[in-house]
């Protein structure tokens, strides 16, 4: 890294940092690195075409102010994305801005090596022997953008799936993946994008399928010769939408027909939507050539929703509901029911039944025992928070001082207990596990994981903290 670069960039970011939300600025500045400066041009490295794009439409102008500031009326920006093509070398891309005319990446995929003999198309969706090809989206219109709830847990994702109902195929977002942990509403804003793409181009064909029928489908596909034919199915769908795309781990057969499927739909400018309840670093048994077509896109995780979220969500489904209840009841409820959305709205439809069907006002006293019979009743997803609560409360301490910088022996341990089990016992990437567990990076957590492990098998009194939090965690 050339040092002059970085002086220059972290002045520039000084000054940005004093004018943007500390949100943006965490989430648009911090992954950019400075990697040269040759006269009055700096050259900055950004992870994706995406950032490259969302910089230029929302920060030029705060850009261009800075720049000036450390080089002068003529400063240029250049932008360095670097993207991993099959066979694992970089290929950079470069522009300088202000831009009037963005190049876009080609792609790098192969041909897909299928030819398509069969002079009728066959529907995978349809009844045997009926002759239709008209395809169903397989939509639910009730999930719409309106009542999928903005919040910092999701407003990346939410925003990048908004782009990519407005332009289908024409953004850097190719292939979207949503991904988080159950009930935060990957599922709801995948058909959403779909809902809106369909009424926005009502002549596009989307689909929306799970990985799991979607295996059915090709294994039957397999069976009746006609694999060809599934493959050119699929090759028509404009905007193709995949959810619990991790079900395809350890299905060669499968993730080898979706690679080329992938590949048609990319190199047309088809639009591919996932969800997938891990990351794409954490997915296990999925080859290596998919893996990095997912990178290729954005990567959007879906977090637990904050409180104000939560309270939002609820009034917005009583509001949907058309049924009013008083603020210190929802509000009560939100505090009381944190691991995701589903169980939330759950517990308020609970509650609003068992008002009507014994006719009970609604008060703290009746939302309490609804709330502890449904969490009780509910198999319980163990949340980052309450995996931090366990582990502090066993070593006696509070939260913040699990979370904090001292590198105290005991308390280093205690903060390496509770990242394993958020590993073990949640479905949140490291990156994830990390940021709520002491604002650490995901190569910390994954230090924490080994260094337990190891721990565990040489260290006696260590052994017995997994064994005794694992019993307290246990499901």
């Amino acid at each position: 890294m050339d040092n002059t670069a970085q002086s220059v960039w972290s002045n520039c970011l000084a000054f940005i940092k004093d004018n943007i939300q500390p949100q943006a600025y965490k989430t648009w500045f911090e992954p950019i690195d400075a990697v040269k400066l040759s006269g009055n041009a700096l050259s900055i490295q950004v992870p994706s075409k995406f950032f490259y794009e969302w910089l230029e439409e929302h920060y030029v102008k705060i850009l261009k102010v800075s720049l000036n500031k450390e080089l002068g009326e003529d400063a240029k920006l250049v932008y360095v994305i670097r993207m991993e093509n099959t066979y694992g070398n970089k290929q950079p891309f470069t522009e300088k801005i202000p831009s009037s005319n963005r190049s876009a990446l080609k792609s790098q995929d192969v041909d897909v090596p299928f030819n398509n003999k069969s002079p009728e198309l066959k529907n995978p969706f349809i009844i045997p022997g009926i002759r239709n090809v008209k395809i169903e989206s397989q939509l639910n219109p009730s999930y719409s953008f309106e009542n999928f709830l903005e919040g910092d847990s999701n407003r990346l994702a939410r925003n990048a799936g908004i782009a990519v109902a407005n332009k289908p195929g024409g953004t850097s977002f190719n292939p979207l993946l949503i991904f988080g942990g159950v009930g935060l509403g990957k599922t709801h804003l995948a058909h959403a994008i779909g809902v809106d793409i369909k009424d926005k181009y009502p002549e596009k064909t989307v689909l929306y399928i799970s990985a799991e029928k979607f295996t059915q489908q090709y294994i039957d596909s397999v069976k009746k010769n006609n694999r060809n034919d599934f493959i050119h199915f699929y090759q028509i769908i404009d905007v193709l939408i995949i959810d619990d795309v991790q079900f395809l781990s350890g299905k060669t057969g499968t993730q080898d027909v979706f690679f080329h499927i992938f590949n048609h739909l990319h190199q047309n400018g088809k639009q591919v939507i996932l969800t997938s309840d891990k990351a794409p670093v954490d997915m296990q048994d999925i080859e290596q050539r998919l893996l990095s077509r997912f990178k290729w896109g954005l990567s959007a995780e879906l977090q637990t929703p904050d409180f104000e979220t939560r309270v939002s969500i609820l009034k917005n489904k009583l509001y949907r509901d058309g049924v009013e209840m008083p603020d210190d009841i929802i509000e009560y409820v939100a505090k009381h029911i944190k691991s995701n959305v589903r169980e939330l709205e759950g517990a308020i439809i609970s509650l609003i039944a068992q008002s009507s069907f014994n006719k009970k006002e609604i008060t703290i006293s009746l939302a309490k025992d609804i709330v502890e019979k449904f969490v009780k009743n509910t198999k319980r997803e163990v949340s980052i928070d309450y995996i931090q609560k366990v582990v502090s409360d066993y070593f006696q301490m509070d939260v913040n001082t699990l979370q904090s910088k001292t590198r105290k022996r005991h308390i280093v341990q205690a903060r390496q207990l509770a990242m394993f089990f958020a590993k073990k016992y949640t479905k949140a990437s490291l990156a994830s596990i990390g940021s709520q567990i002491g604002q650490r990076d995901h190569a910390t957590v994954l230090h924490a994981c080994k260094t337990v492990d190891n721990l565990s098998s040489t260290d006696k009194q260590f052994r017995k903290y997994v064994e005794d939090l694992s019993k307290k965690l246990a499901l």
